[in-house]
C-alpha cells in the first residue's frame, strides 16, 4: 500500500512534527504560528479602521463650539475655557499647515493655575472627549531626575504612545495634560546646596519636551536602561497643557501687589480683587514660587481658574451632564428607587462645601458621607420606591460622620 503523506501547514509548509498544533480544515491545515500572525494582521487592520486620528476639525467647528461643549460638563471658568478652546483650535490649524509656508505657526503651551477642586483636571478630561487627536493625562509627582528612583520625564510620551497604540505619527500630533505641575517647584533658592531630585531637576528635564525636540522614549514607560528598545518621538507638534493648585501663591501675589502700590505711579488705578488674588497672577509670581524661568518661558499662555462661589457649587451639583446628584439618582434607579433632593438640603450641602474650602471635591466628600447609609439600607428594603433627601436628613448624617474634620482651620 502507498504510504499516506505527512500533513503540513498549507500556509508556511511546516510538517506536523515541526509544529505544536496543526489545525485541520476542509482543504488543508494551518499551524499555530500562522494563526498567531493572522490574528495580529486582523487586529492591526481593524484597529486602524476604528481608531484613526484625522488631525483636523470639521469645518463647522469653531472655538465657540468647543467652549459650548465644555460648558456641558464644567460650570463657570469661562476665561479658562476660552483659552483652551483657542489653543485646541489653533493646534489643529498648526497640524494642517503646509510645510512650504514661510510663516510657521508656533505652538502655545498653556499653564492653568487654580485652587483645588476648581476644575483643572476636569477641563482636561472633558476636552479629551471632544478631540480627534491622541490625548494623555499624566501626573508630575511621579517624576524624578535621571538616575534616581521614580519615572523619567520621557515616560510622559510613553503614555501618549500607549493611547494611540504606538502609532508614532499620531503621537507626534497629540496633546498632553501634565497635572500637579506645582509639585515640582524648586525647594530652595540656592540649588547648589543639595540635589533637588523631584523639583528643579525634573523642570530642567521637561524643557526639551515642551520646546520641541526628538526624544528617545521607552515604549513601556518607567526608567531607561541601555538594553531597552527605544522609540524616537518628535515633540515639536505636541501641545502641552499644565495645571497646578500652587498652594500659597496667593500670598506671594498679595505681597507683590502691596509692594507695587508704594509711592506714586501715574496711571496705576487698577483695583485689586482681594477675594481672588489669582486673577492678578503673573510669570514673576511663578518664578518666586519655584518654577525656573526657562520652564515659564515655554508655557506662554498663563490662565487662572476662579474659586467656586455658592452659585457655582449649586450648579455643579445639579446642572452638568454628569452632575453629582444625577449620578446618585442613577445609582438608586438601578434598584427601582426614585431619589429626590429638596432645595434646602442642596443649600446646606453647598454651605458645608464652602466651609471646608475644598471646592467641587468637597461636594463629593459631603455627599458620600450623607448617602452611604441610604445606599447601604434602601436596596435591602423592597417596599421603598421613593426616597427624598431633606435638610434634616443631611444634618443628622453629617453629625454622625467624621466629615466635619475636613473643616479648614
Amino acid at each position: 500500500m502507498k504510504k499516506e503523506a505527512e500533513p503540513s501547514c498549507s500556509f508556511c509548509g511546516r510538517k506536523k512534527k515541526e509544529t505544536q498544533i496543526l489545525i485541520s480544515g476542509i482543504e488543508g491545515h494551518i499551524c499555530e504560528n500562522c494563526v498567531s500572525q493572522a490574528q495580529q494582521i486582523i487586529d492591526e487592520e481593524l484597529f486602524q479602521k476604528h481608531k484613526k486620528f484625522q488631525f483636523n476639525l470639521p469645518s463647522t467647528v469653531k472655538p465657540r463650539d468647543i467652549k459650548k461643549f465644555l460648558d456641558g460638563y464644567v460650570i463657570g471658568q469661562d476665561e479658562a475655557k476660552k483659552y483652551i478652546a483657542v489653543a485646541v483650535y489653533n493646534h489643529y490649524k498648526r497640524l494642517n499647515q503646509s510645510k512650504s509656508d514661510e510663516v510657521e505657526i508656533e505652538k502655545s503651551n498653556i499653564l492653568m493655575v487654580g485652587q483645588t477642586g476648581t476644575g483643572k483636571t476636569l477641563l482636561a478630561k472633558t476636552i479629551a472627549k471632544f478631540l480627534n487627536v491622541p490625548f494623555a493625562i499624566v501626573d508630575a509627582t511621579v517624576f524624578t531626575e535621571a538616575g534616581y528612583v521614580g519615572e523619567d520625564v520621557e515616560s510622559i510620551l510613553s503614555r501618549l504612545l500607549q493611547v494611540c497604540n504606538y502609532d508614532i505619527n499620531a503621537a507626534q500630533h497629540g496633546i498632553i495634560y501634565i497635572d500637579e505641575i506645582d509639585k515640582i517647584s524648586r525647594k530652595g533658592d540656592n540649588p547648589s546646596i543639595t540635589r533637588d531630585v523631584s523639583g528643579e531637576g525634573v523642570q530642567q528635564a521637561m524643557l526639551k519636551l515642551l520646546e520641541g525636540t526628538e526624544v528617545l522614549v521607552p515604549p513601556q514607560g518607567g526608567r531607561k536602561h541601555p538594553e531597552q528598545k527605544m522609540v524616537k518621538v518628535d515633540t515639536s507638534n505636541i501641545l502641552f497643557i499644565c495645571g497646578g493648585a500652587f498652594e500659597g501663591i496667593d500670598k506671594l501675589i498679595a505681597t507683590r501687589l502691596n509692594q507695587s502700590k508704594v509711592g506714586f505711579k501715574k496711571g496705576e488705578d487698577k483695583e485689586v480683587n482681594k477675594e481672588n488674588f489669582l486673577s492678578h497672577i503673573s510669570p514673576l509670581d511663578l518664578r518666586t514660587f519655584g518654577l525656573i524661568p526657562e520652564l515659564i518661558g515655554r508655557l506662554p499662555v498663563l490662565v487662572h481658574l476662579d474659586p467656586l462661589d455658592r452659585e457655582a457649587l449649586t450648579s455643579i451639583l445639579t446642572e452638568p451632564k454628569n452632575a453629582l446628584l444625577k449620578q446618585y439618582k442613577k445609582i438608586f434607579k438601578a434598584d427601582n428607587i426614585q431619589l429626590a433632593f429638596e432645595d434646602d438640603a442642596i443649600e446646606y450641602i453647598v454651605e458645608k462645601a464652602l466651609e471646608f474650602k475644598l471646592g467641587a471635591r468637597g461636594l463629593r466628600s459631603i455627599c458620600e458621607a450623607i448617602m452611604t447609609d441610604a445606599m447601604f439600607d434602601l436596596p435591602s428594603e423592597p417596599g421603598v420606591k421613593e426616597f427624598t433627601i431633606t435638610r434634616e436628613f443631611v444634618e443628622s448624617r453629617l453629625e454622625k460622620t467624621n466629615v466635619s474634620k475636613l473643616k479648614a482651620a
